[in-house]
């Protein structure tokens, strides 16, 4: 176990030196490194918690330290070029990436909406919504800069999903027009919804899910207090994704699904007691009834679009906790894959108007699992 591990999960992506998976995707970055022709912005895209901003500073630490070796030159050319991106967690440049502290390196990200006090609790701070054109000047403006220590510089954009369209332009301009010994570095959940012209003007690596095996490794690495068979579970839900996994288990996802599968599992006719019971709890002012509502919609949503996908290719999707068993086949063929899909919409839809419109949510629920039921029933 490495000593940056704990029971309350992994290091920030800046401290973390750990990357499990996504080996090709290192070894095409030293391939671009050693040809002496590195292009100056990469797309480093793939779905939420796979350990996308993890490799953005893994490739920043390796670049920053010249090729692996720790110095600060260009390490472009060098004559024994490393055969990994990893920087030893005991090396300073590592620690001063962790904390944010080299001059050579920045991360473009939402930034908070107020200055803080500095006896404020960080807790307290928010952020704003979207990453602002202001920030992508400050971004440019740092990139034109001489690197400080004579290497390169480099910007991690943290994510560009969140960039405004001004933003966006902004960004778009600074990749026309890169400096030299520059490095830009893109994380993105959703790369179809960013520009065009970004997405063209960017090497694009797209990493994978993790295995069902790499998931269950890491759960034991961060969380050894999770149960083997509930630790499996999280890793047939989290569906590759590490950051899923730990989330659902830090917000008692698991549990959430199994009472959902016991009321999914009631269709067509729920105890209406227990849905308004459900609707209560995820109905309440209270902050942990908001993470639990999302959570809710969320693997609600998931189920239906992985019963519907399932179905449409001639198949019941497999069981995550046993009480599932044989669920899938049977609403498969009371409803229909088009009737799931339908509910999958209303589902989706609902979810992005509860905060939009500030819809009750308990009614939210009562109208989800009537749309569940009226599917069932058909």
């Amino acid at each position: 176990m490495s000593p940056t591990d704990t029971a309350q999960g992994p290091p920030p992506p800046r401290a973390n030196p750990d990357l499990v998976g996504h080996h090709w995707a290192e070894q095409r970055f030293l391939a671009a490194w050693r040809s002496g022709r590195l292009p100056h912005a990469w797309l480093i895209c793939g779905p939420p918690g796979i350990g996308k901003a993890t490799f953005a500073f893994r490739v920043a630490r390796f670049a920053l330290s010249g090729g692996g070796g720790g110095g600060g030159g260009g390490g472009l050319f060098d004559d024994a070029p490393a055969d990994s991106l990893a920087v030893s967690p005991d090396n300073p440049l590592f620690r001063r990436v962790a904390s944010g502290g080299h001059g050579d390196l920045m991360t473009l990200e939402r930034a908070f909406s107020s200055d803080a006090d500095i006896e404020e609790d960080p807790r307290e701070r928010k952020r704003y919504t979207v990453i602002r054109i202001d920030d992508v000047r400050a971004a440019g403006s740092f990139m034109r800069l001489t690197p400080a220590e004579g290497g390169w510089r480099v910007v991690v954009v943290d994510s560009a999903d969140e960039l405004n369209a001004n933003a966006a332009n902004g960004l778009l301009k600074l990749l026309e027009e890169p400096p030299e010994r520059a490095l830009l570095l893109l994380v993105s959940h959703a790369p179809g919804r960013l520009l065009a012209t970004i997405r063209s003007r960017c090497c694009r690596l797209a990493l994978k899910p993790l295995s069902d095996t790499q998931v269950l490794e890491l759960i034991g690495r961060y969380r050894p207090d999770i149960a083997a068979a509930d630790a499996q579970a999280l890793a047939r839900l989290a569906e590759g994704s590490i950051g899923r996994a730990l989330a659902l288990a830090e917000d008692g996802g698991l549990e959430l699904y199994r009472n959902l599968i016991g009321l999914v599992g009631a269709l067509p006719d729920p105890t209406v007691a227990t849905v308004h019971d459900l609707g209560e709890r995820l109905g309440r002012k209270a902050p942990e009834a908001e993470v639990a509502f999302r959570t809710t919609m969320h693997l609600l949503a998931w189920w239906v679009a992985r019963l519907a996908r399932e179905g449409a290719c001639g198949r019941s999707p497999s069981a995550v906790v046993p009480e599932e068993e044989g669920l899938g086949a049977r609403l498969l063929a009371a409803g229909g894959v088009d009737r799931w899909v339908e509910v999958w919409e209303k589902i989706n839809r609902l979810a992005d108007q509860t905060d939009g419109l500030n819809l009750d949510r308990k009614q939210v629920v009562l109208n989800v699992f009537y749309a569940l039921g009226e599917a069932a029933r058909a």
